[in-house]
């Protein structure tokens, strides 16, 4: 029976250590390995990635009064189903299938401390 619940314990702890929200250190985590390639490890849309041959400029979280005019429902839905989702560049790939629902969350929150700013509300 001890082992039992000792079990349990651990099956309980473990379900909930995966489904917590992600910490800010997870996020930028998250930003540096799957946006600072284009968008910089500062968001000024200046990462290694992009060349004067890019044929797109990512966009620069740093710009407040721009990113004043996104909701939060607009950050998740471009990482999550890329830039054509919204109208952008093909170049914004989709990371539904790469990253959870929690990390998104993370990253929209990373972004808003990047800009400086909350967002339209909507």
């Amino acid at each position: 029976m001890k082992k039992l619940l000792t079990l349990a314990a651990i099956v309980a702890l473990t379900s909930w250590i995966s489904t917590s929200p992600a910490s800010a250190a997870d996020a930028e985590k998250v930003y540096k390995f799957y946006c600072a390639q284009c968008h910089g490890l500062t968001g000024k849309g200046d990462g290694p990635n992009v060349t004067k041959d890019f044929p797109v400029s990512p966009r620069n979280f740093t710009e407040a009064k721009e990113m004043d005019k996104l909701t939060d429902a607009d950050l998740k839905n471009v990482i999550l189903d890329g830039g054509p989702s919204v109208s952008k560049s093909p170049m914004m790939p989709p990371w539904s299938k790469t990253l959870t629902v929690e990390q998104v969350d993370g990253l929209v929150k990373h972004l808003r401390g990047i800009c400086k700013c909350k967002g339209k509300q909507g």
